[in-house]
């Protein structure tokens, strides 16, 4: 464009050069104050698409073949999986430790020094001597003591003895009773912490009219009452002689008979000897075992070798 001259913008080039084509057409025109308010009038809705609404479908969860559970549930699981096997475990540790704890309260453990529950054997035993003073058996107000040495008891025993006998009560605790018996000596107070007994089948009568004292051969057998020997006969059995039968008449109990058996009688003793209760020896411990099986066997480690005991009334020796 030449200097001076005035620019035509209607013409492609300076002014006065030619005509200027329109750029848009008519149609194209846009007024504000007309065609802005048809666009702020809501009675005008060709400038706003319709409204629509469709519903979608729920997306699928995404999954894949050994997914793992959420994290959360499983925790809560194992817990309770874990809290279930740790209660197992204590009721099982309860039912096993319920019994050995009222065992052990109640005495079934207790090894008495004068009835071992599971004797050594007979070499091992202390020598032989005069036992302690110790009341194992009563009837009515005669006492019989332990005519045996507490060092070599290897086990005590009650049977029955025959129809004439008499019923002795046992001093001390039943080792092979029942869990509820032992319960009731207990607190009853009819238990002795110091002896143990048992109840062993065989012979009739009572069931505690004959006293077996276990020890081994040879063992000194004492006097188990005071008193006088008024018999001293041999003891057959199966027509052979095996040791003696001593009776005795307790002092103050002339009523009644103490019959000892199962021992070699001292040569010292004649009828009509006095005997005092755990200080006089009466004899030693003899072997049966080939002639009868002593049923306190199952509770020693030898044969049952022991000394007899049982108590009669005295009007039946006359017969």
């Amino acid at each position: 464009m030449p200097p001076g001259r005035p620019y035509d913008w209607k013409s492609e080039g300076p002014a006065g050069s030619g005509s200027v084509s329109d750029l848009a057409s008519a149609d194209w025109d846009w007024s504000f104050d007309v065609d802005g308010a048809l666009a702020l009038d809501p009675s005008q809705r060709r400038l706003h698409p319709p409204d629509t609404s469709v519903t979608v479908p729920r997306m699928a969860w995404p999954s894949a073949p050994r997914l793992a559970a959420p994290s959360a549930p499983r925790d809560e699981s194992d817990a309770t999986v874990k809290r279930a096997r740790r209660v197992a475990a204590l009721l099982v540790v309860a039912a096993l430790a319920v019994p050995t704890l009222v065992v052990a309260g109640f005495g079934a453990t207790e090894t008495p020094a004068s009835a071992p529950l599971t004797p050594a054997p007979s070499h091992r035993l202390l020598p032989s001597g005069p036992p302690r003073p110790q009341v194992v058996a009563v009837h009515d107000t005669l006492r019989i003591l332990l005519p045996i040495a507490q060092t070599r008891v290897t086990a005590i025993g009650y049977h029955g003895a025959g129809a004439g006998t008499l019923p002795l009560e046992p001093v001390g605790t039943q080792a092979n009773a029942g869990l509820l018996e032992r319960l009731f000596h207990r607190l009853s107070g009819r238990s002795d912490a110091n002896v143990s007994y048992y109840l062993v089948d065989g012979g009739t009568g009572p069931e505690t009219g004959g006293l077996d004292v276990g020890a081994p051969l040879d063992t000194d057998v004492y006097a188990p009452v005071d008193g006088t020997v008024i018999t001293l006969a041999d003891n057959i059995v199966n027509g052979a002689q095996y040791g003696v039968r001593m009776d005795i008449q307790p002092s103050g109990s002339p009523g009644v008979v103490v019959s000892v058996s199962n021992l070699r009688a001292d040569p010292a003793l004649t009828v009509g000897s006095t005997v005092s209760a755990a200080r006089t020896k009466i004899g030693r411990v003899i072997d049966l075992s080939s002639v009868e099986r002593a049923a306190l066997a199952r509770y020693t480690q030898d044969k049952g070798h022991h000394v007899h005991l049982h108590v009669r009334p005295a009007a039946s020796l006359a017969r």
